[in-house]
C-alpha cells in the first residue's frame, strides 16, 4: 500500500498510457546506449592526451591537467548551449512543429559560432595573463608547457562548440548513433595523431594539442555536412544565409544562459580547488589529474542518461504529456544509479593497471588509488539523485532553480569545505573529494524535494506553429 502511494506521487499511472509512450523501453535504450558510448569516447580524448603525455614527464602531465581545467570550463559552457538547443528543439518536435524546430536549430548554429569565436579571440589575447591569474606561481617548466598546450586548445573551441550543437540536434531527433560514430573516428584520429606527434616527432604537449585540434575540426565538419541532408527530424542548411532571429535566440539563451552560468560556476569552483591543489606540489597535481579522469570515466554513464533524459522530457513536455515526463525522470534516475555502480566498480578494478601503464610515480599513484577507492564508495549512493533529475527539470523549464541550487551547494560545500580541510587540517588532495561528497549529498536532497513538489514542470517554452495548436 505504501509503495502504491509513493508511486502515485512520482507520476499518475492512470493519466499515462504506457502502451503509447513516446519512448518505450527498447526505444529509450536505443537512444541511450549510443549517447553513453559517445560521452565515453569524448572523455577518452582527454584521457588519451593525459596518459600519452604522462610518459613525457610530470611537468607535461601537470601542464595538460591544469589547462584542461580551463578547457573544461569552456566545454561546459558550450555543452550548456547545446543543452538549450536540445531542449528547445525537443519541445518543438514534441508539439509536431518541425519547421519551428529547424528554425531554432539554425539560430543555435549562429549563436554558438559567434560565442565560441569570441571566447577563442579572448583566450588568444589573454593566454599568458589568464594562466598566471588562475594558477599563480607554479614551476617554470609546467607553465611553459601549459602556455603551449593552451594556445592550440583555444583554436579548437569553435569546432568543439559546433560539434556539440550538431550532435544535440541528431540526439533530439532520436538518432544518437551518428554522433557516436563520428566520435569513434575522431578518437582514432586523435590517438593516431598523438602517437605520431608525441612519440614519433617528439612534440610533447604541442603534439597532443595539435592532434586534438585536428580531430575536433573533423567532428564539426562532418556534423555540419550531414545536418544538411533532408528527410531527418532536424535539418540545418544554407549556412551562409542564416540571419539572426532575436526573439528565437532569446528563447534559446533563456535556457542556455542559466545552464551556462551553472556549468561555468561549477567549473570556476573546480579552478578554485585546482589552485589549492597546485600549491601541494607536482606529485599531488599529477595524482589529482589522474583521479579526475577516472572519476569522469565512472560518471560517463550517468551523464549519458542525463543527456538522454533531456530529449525524453523535452518531447514529452512539448506534447503536453506531463505525467510521462515524470515517469522518464524516475526511470532514468534508476537506470543511472545501476550504471554508475557498475562503472565505479570497473574503474576501481582497472585503477592499478592504468596507473602502472601511465608510468606515474609511486607517490602520485598511491594518492590516486586512495581517492578512487573513496569515490567508488560514495558515488553510487549520492551522484544520481544530485544530477540526473536536474537534467529532466531543465528540460521542463526549471532552469533557474537548478542554476541557483547547483551554484550555491558547489561553493558552500565543495569549495569551502575543501579549502577549510586544507588550511585547517593540512589535508592533501583527498580534501577535494570530501567537499564533493558533501555537495552531492546536499544537492540530492534538494532536487529530490523539488521533484516531489511538482513545481519543476513549467510547461512548454515554445509556441508551436498555428496549424499544430
Amino acid at each position: 500500500m505504501c509503495a502504491v502511494k509513493i508511486k502515485k506521487r512520482l507520476y499518475d499511472s492512470s493519466r499515462m498510457d504506457k502502451e503509447n509512450l513516446l519512448y518505450p523501453s527498447r526505444a529509450l535504450m536505443a537512444l541511450l546506449i549510443p549517447i553513453v558510448i559517445e560521452q565515453l569516447l569524448n572523455s577518452l580524448m582527454g584521457m588519451t592526451d593525459t596518459m600519452m603525455v604522462s610518459n613525457v614527464g610530470s611537468e607535461a602531465i601537470s601542464a595538460v591537467s591544469l589547462v584542461d581545467s580551463i578547457n573544461n570550463l569552456v566545454i561546459q559552457v558550450f555543452s550548456a548551449l547545446a543543452a538549450g538547443a536540445a531542449i528547445i528543439c525537443s519541445q518543438y518536435l514534441g508539439s509536431g512543429d518541425r519547421e519551428g524546430c529547424n528554425r531554432a536549430a539554425r539560430q543555435v548554429v549562429l549563436t554558438v559560432l559567434a560565442i565560441s569565436l569570441g571566447v577563442m579571440v579572448l583566450g588568444l589575447c589573454l593566454r599568458k595573463p589568464l594562466l598566471r591569474l588562475v594558477f599563480g606561481q607554479i614551476e617554470p617548466g609546467v607553465m611553459e608547457n601549459a602556455e603551449k598546450y593552451f594556445l592550440l586548445s583555444v583554436l579548437s573551441y569553435p569546432f568543439l562548440a559546433l560539434f556539440n550543437a550538431g550532435a544535440a540536434f541528431f540526439r533530439t531527433g532520436g538518432n544518437s548513433r551518428f554522433p557516436m560514430m563520428v566520435s569513434v573516428i575522431s578518437n582514432l584520429i586523435n590517438v593516431g595523431g598523438n602517437a605520431i606527434l608525441i612519440f614519433g616527432m617528439q612534440m610533447g604537449v604541442v603534439g597532443a594539442a595539435l592532434s586534438t585540434l585536428v580531430s575536433r575540426a573533423f567532428c564539426a565538419a562532418v556534423v555540419l555536412i550531414f545536418l544538411r541532408k533532408p528527410r531527418q527530424p532536424v535539418v540545418v542548411n544554407h549556412y551562409l544565409q542564416i540571419r539572426p532571429d532575436l526573439p528565437l535566440i532569446g528563447k534559446i539563451l533563456a535556457v542556455g544562459i542559466p545552464a551556462g552560468v551553472e556549468n561555468g560556476m561549477f567549473q570556476f569552483g573546480k579552478l578554485a580547488i585546482q589552485s589549492t591543489v597546485s600549491a601541494m606540489g607536482t606529485a599531488a597535481i599529477a595524482a589529482q589529474a589522474m583521479t579526475n579522469i577516472m572519476e569522469m570515466v565512472n560518471g560517463i554513464f550517468g551523464v549519458g542518461v542525463g543527456i538522454c533524459l533531456m530529449t525524453l522530457v523535452g518531447q514529452a513536455i512539448g506534447a503536453g504529456r506531463r505525467e510521462e515526463a515524470k515517469y522518464y525522470v524516475v526511470k532514468c534516475t534508476g537506470i543511472g544509479m545501476a550504471g554508475i555502480l557498475i562503472s565505479c566498480l570497473f574503474v576501481l578494478a582497472i585503477a592499478k593497471p592504468v596507473l602502472y601503464l601511465a608510468g606515474m610515480e609511486p607517490e602520485s599513484a598511491a594518492m590516486c588509488l586512495e581517492m578512487v577507492t573513496a569515490i567508488t564508495i560514495a558515488k553510487p549512493l549520492l551522484w544520481a539523485f544530485s544530477f540526473i533529475p536536474a537534467y529532466g527539470m531543465r528540460a521542463a523549464g526549471d532552469v533557474k532553480f537548478s542554476m541557483i541550487v547547483s551554484t550555491a551547494t558547489m561553493w558552500c560545500m565543495r569549495v569551502a569545505l575543501c579549502i577549510f580541510l586544507v588550511k585547517t587540517y593540512h589535508m592533501g588532495p583527498m580534501a577535494v573529494w570530501y567537499g564533493m561528497f558533501a555537495d552531492w549529498a546536499l544537492r540530492g536532497v534538494i532536487f529530490s524535494l523539488r521533484f516531489f513538489s511538482g513545481r519543476w514542470i513549467h510547461g512548454a517554452m515554445i509556441t508551436p506553429a498555428a496549424h499544430h495548436t
